[in-house]
């Protein structure tokens, strides 16, 4: 069984939580969240959210999140997984959202990826009721998504909790 050794990212800002499924082993030995670098979810979240650079660094992956209004999780607090397969999770026991669904003023829950979105109404919807919105996968395993479209998927669901977002801006089209 391994604990989820990542703390969660909120303050009483916090108006959406993203919610992971487990940290992979890469960010287990980064240290925090999606710290593979072929994950696309900074990047992502730096097109999203308009931020000027995709951050570098946890503390400034950390304060970009919190300036966003944005809180950061994952559905497992532990479980047995192997390696970083997301399939091989058994054994779940999920995190307790509830102290940060009490500090933040949280709209929207969204999961990053249907193992994400699975785990969380398996192990937390039955007891919270809070109906989760499911994301595409940042994961490079999500090979179905391009970057631009992963991005805009993401973009429209954010915005829908958060107005702050702005829209994409228009192509030059010559």
């Amino acid at each position: 069984m391994i604990s989820h050794p990542i703390p969660p990212v909120f303050d009483e800002r916090s108006e959406i939580l993203i919610l992971g499924s487990f940290p992979s082993v890469k960010s287990r030995e980064y240290g925090f969240f999606y710290g593979h670098p072929s994950n696309r979810f900074w990047k992502v979240l730096k097109e999203v959210l308009a931020w000027s650079a995709e951050p570098v660094d946890t503390e400034e992956k950390k304060k970009l999140l919190l300036e966003s209004h944005v809180a950061l999780w994952d559905v497992i607090a532990s479980c047995d997984v192997t390696g970083s397969s997301d399939a091989s999770i058994r054994n779940a026991v999920p995190n307790d959202l509830l102290p940060i669904l009490k500090a933040g003023r949280i709209r929207t829950i969204f999961c990053n990826g249907s193992t994400a979105y699975s785990l969380y109404m398996k192990t937390i919807y039955p007891s919270l009721g809070i109906l989760p919105v499911r994301l595409p996968s940042t994961s490079p395993a999500n090979a179905s998504f391009r970057l631009e479209e992963l991005t805009n998927e993401w973009r429209e669901a954010l915005r829908q909790a958060l107005p702050v977002i702005p829209e994409k801006e228009a192509e030059d089209e010559y």
